[in-house]
């Protein structure tokens, strides 16, 4: 393919200069390309052949006319998309995205028509605001999901919203690890309002020592210790105090806590374990 002294291109494949067929309409120039092989197209595009033929593969580019020898034959129609394919995959426009605005915005204009072209474009508008929204959103949750570490960021932002403004170390890896259990248990409501309990306790040392040395006292009652042996009346009596001082500081802190919270504030426990069945019995009688 190379020009003649006049400026029109010369098929030396076809023996002939192209001017002719389909593209008889069109202006002088790229008018009269038409019946181009596919190496010639892909050299004017700026393609490769490799790459013109996945096009055809994934319905990006329609196959052309054959001419002899069952070779494709890319005319002016042809290039003008080959071309808007080239100019859109530049910008890093995805493959799948240029063929789906390619088929629902040329409508009933051609590829190579303004309104064609203007409806190709705005669909690619239209593609990348979903996909540059999506992206954000997606940034934001990864954004979250570092600020907050590997275990808040496990909880949903419901849950998350309440523990947020807390000294730093003040909420302790088992106190997460007790809220992520209880969020796929019991819901973000549920484990929004122990939330509230764990507020309470990083915020007030007194009651989080409190509540370490009962927990300690009772993990220290094993399976090997009677009902009826004091040292479990006088853990159960401490932890039925320590219960309602923290029930307390609960209702005080978040009212909406202390109606899903009804009941005994003893049963609530203080922190690390629920009650053991003989501390229950036992609190049922003090």
């Amino acid at each position: 393919m190379h020009l003649n002294e006049d400026g029109r291109l010369y098929d030396e494949h076809a023996g002939r200069d192209q001017p002719a067929g389909r593209n008889r309409d069109r202006p002088q120039g790229l008018g009269t390309v038409f019946g181009l092989q596919i190496g010639d197209a892909a050299a004017f595009a700026g393609s490769t052949p490799r790459a013109i033929r996945h096009y055809h593969e994934i319905g990006l580019l329609p196959e052309p006319e054959r001419g002899g020898g069952d070779r494709r034959r890319y005319g002016y129609e042809d290039m003008i998309r080959l071309l808007w394919i080239r100019r859109m995959a530049d910008a890093g426009i995805a493959l799948d995205d240029i063929r789906d605005a390619f088929t629902t915005g040329m409508a009933s204009a051609g590829a190579d028509s303004g309104d064609g072209i203007a409806g190709i474009l705005e669909r690619l508008e239209e593609t990348l605001a979903e996909q540059e929204a999506e992206s954000r959103r997606q940034w934001t949750a990864v954004q979250r999901m570092r600020t907050e570490g590997s275990r808040m960021g496990l909880l949903s932002d419901f849950v998350t919203d309440r523990l947020k403004g807390l000294p730093e170390g003040s909420l302790r890896q088992a106190d997460l690890d007790t809220l992520l259990v209880t969020e796929r248990i019991f819901g973000p409501l549920g484990a929004a309002v122990q939330a509230t309990r764990f507020v309470v306790l990083a915020t007030h040392p007194t009651l989080r020592e409190e509540s370490d040395r009962i927990d300690d006292a009772e993990e220290a009652l094993d399976d090997s210790v009677a009902v009826d042996d004091p040292r479990v009346a006088r853990v159960a009596a401490e932890l039925w105090q320590a219960g309602g001082r923290l029930h307390e500081r609960v209702r005080s802190h978040r009212q909406d806590a202390l109606r899903l919270l009804a009941g005994p504030p003893a049963l609530y426990g203080t922190g690390r374990r629920t009650v053991r069945p003989g501390l229950t019995r036992s609190l049922k009688q003090a």
